[in-house]
C-alpha cells in the first residue's frame, strides 16, 4: 500500500438487481411471497412436530431445529434484500455488514451440521434398527443438536473476525444481495493471503466434512437396502430417506456451485441467482419436501385440521 492513496471503506452499498429498475417491483413481490411462505411453512412444520405425538421422534426433532434455523437464516438475508429492491440500493454500515455475515454463517453452518446429523440418524434407523432407541436417546439427540449450534457459533466467529480484519478500500459497492465472502474479498486491499487461508480452512471443516458424513452414511444405507430381498421392502426403506436426500441435494448443490468452484465470485449474475436459491428458495422448499413426500407429516397435518374444525364448532 506504500506510495498509494486509499480511502478506507466504513460502509457498503448493496446494489444487487438494481441495474434493471423495471424488475424492482416484480422481484420485490416475488421474494416477499417466498419469504412469507418460508415463515409460514417452517412455522407450521414446527407446530405440527410439537403438537403431534407421532412426530416426537429423533428425525422430527432434528427437522424442527432445521425449520427454526431456516427461518432465522432466511430472515438475516431477505429483509435486507427487499430493502435493496424497494430503494434501488441500500447502504449498510461496516458493523451491520459484519453482523449479517456472522449470523448468516452461523445459521448456514448449523443447517449443514443438522443435515449431516439427520443422515447419521437415518443410518442408525436403517442399518442398526434394533439399537436405534438405545443410540438416539433424548439425551443423545439434544447433545447432537447443541453440538451443531456450538460448532456453528465457533465457525462463524472465526470466519467473521478473520474476514473483517481485512482492509476494505476504494469502491464500497457490493453487487450482491448481502454481505457474503466472495463479493467482500473483491473490495479488499493489501495482503489478504493469511486471512483467506484461515477462512478456507474453516470452510473445509463445515461443508466438505458434512458432505463426507452424509455420503458415508448413505453408502451404508444403500448397502443395507440392497440386502433387502423384496422390492417393496427396498422401496419402503428408501422412502424414509427420500425427503432428506432431496433437501441435501438442493442445499449443498447450490452451496457447492457458489463456494467450491474455481471461479467463485467471478460471475456476478450467476452468483446472485444461485445465492437466491440457497437463501430464499431452499428454506421455503424444505417444509414442502418433508410434507409432500412424508406420510406421517401429512397425517399429522390432517389430524390438526380436524381438531381445528372441531374446536371452531359452536
Amino acid at each position: 500500500m506504500a506510495g498509494r492513496n486509499y480511502t478506507l471503506v466504513t460502509e457498503f452499498f448493496l446494489t444487487a438487481f438494481t441495474e434493471h429498475p423495471e424488475w424492482g417491483l416484480p422481484l420485490f413481490l416475488l421474494f416477499l411471497s417466498f419469504y412469507l411462505s418460508t415463515l409460514l411453512g417452517n412455522s407450521v412444520m414446527m407446530i405440527l412436530i410439537r403438537k403431534n405425538r407421532q412426530l416426537h421422534t429423533p428425525m422430527y426433532f432434528f427437522l424442527s431445529h432445521l425449520s427454526f434455523v431456516d427461518i432465522c437464516y432466511s430472515s438475516v438475508i431477505v429483509p435486507q434484500m427487499l430493502a435493496v429492491l424497494w430503494e434501488h440500493g441500500a447502504t449498510i454500515s461496516h458493523a451491520r455488514c459484519a453482523a449479517q455475515f456472522f449470523l448468516f454463517t452461523f445459521f448456514a453452518s448449523i443447517d449443514c451440521y443438522l443435515l449431516a446429523i439427520m443422515a447419521y440418524d437415518r443410518y442408525v434407523a436403517v442399518c442398526q434398527p434394533l439399537l436405534y432407541a438405545t443410540i438416539m436417546t433424548e439425551k443423545a439427540r439434544s447433545g447432537l443438536a447443541a453440538a451443531a449450534y456450538a460448532a456453528g457459533f465457533s465457525s462463524a466467529s472465526v470466519r467473521t473476525v478473520t474476514a473483517f480484519t481485512l482492509s476494505f478500500c476504494g469502491s464500497n459497492e457490493i453487487n450482491f444481495i448481502f454481505c457474503d465472502l466472495p463479493p467482500l474479498l473483491k473490495l479488499t486491499c493489501g495482503d489478504s493471503y493469511t486471512q483467506e487461508v484461515v477462512i478456507i480452512v474453516f470452510a473445509i471443516f463445515v461443508m466438505p466434512a458434512c458432505i463426507l458424513v452424509i455420503s458415508v452414511s448413505y453408502l451404508f444405507i444403500i448397502a443395507a437396502i440392497m440386502r433387502i430381498r423384496s422390492a417393496g421392502g427396498r422401496a419402503k426403506t428408501f422412502s424414509t430417506c427420500a425427503s432428506h436426500l432431496t433437501a441435501v441435494a438442493l442445499f449443498f448443490g447450490t452451496l457447492i456451485f457458489m463456494y467450491l468452484r474455481d471461479n467463485a465470485g467471478q460471475s456476478s449474475e450467476g452468483d446472485r441467482v444461485v445465492s437466491v436459491l440457497y437463501t430464499v428458495v431452499t428454506p421455503m422448499m424444505n417444509p414442502l419436501i418433508y410434507s409432500l413426500r412424508n406420510k406421517e407429516v401429512k397425517e399429522a397435518f390432517m389430524k390438526s385440521l380436524k381438531r381445528l374444525k372441531v374446536s371452531e364448532k359452536p
